[in-house]
């Protein structure tokens, strides 16, 4: 794996978890790192449309015993554009997944 300093953050789950995209993975390039909220690490060679897919639908992507079927809609959270302005919030379809 690559030094922690070229993982890009890009979520935290509700479980503690932490998701970054690495530059490379087990070989694959642009693969997802999750650390753990006991600190442990994983590394998942896939792209981070893959590894979301499979995290949304309920499969361990972030570590033992963290799979978690939630039925949606799914919130998203965009930070605000600019200082003073509100964040913004939209919502996925029902997923029939």
């Amino acid at each position: 794996m690559p030094r922690r300093g070229a993982w890009i953050p890009f979520a935290d789950t509700d479980q503690g978890a932490c998701i970054f995209l690495a530059p490379e993975v087990h070989g694959f390039p642009d693969g997802v790192v999750v650390q753990g909220p006991e600190g442990d690490w994983a590394g998942h060679p896939m792209t981070v449309a893959e590894w979301l897919y499979r995290y949304l639908i309920g499969e361990e992507m972030a570590g033992w015993g963290c799979a978690a079927r939630y039925p949606g809609p799914d919130r998203l959270e965009y930070p605000a554009s600019e200082p003073g302005r509100p964040a913004r919030e939209t919502y996925g379809p029902e997923r029939g997944m």
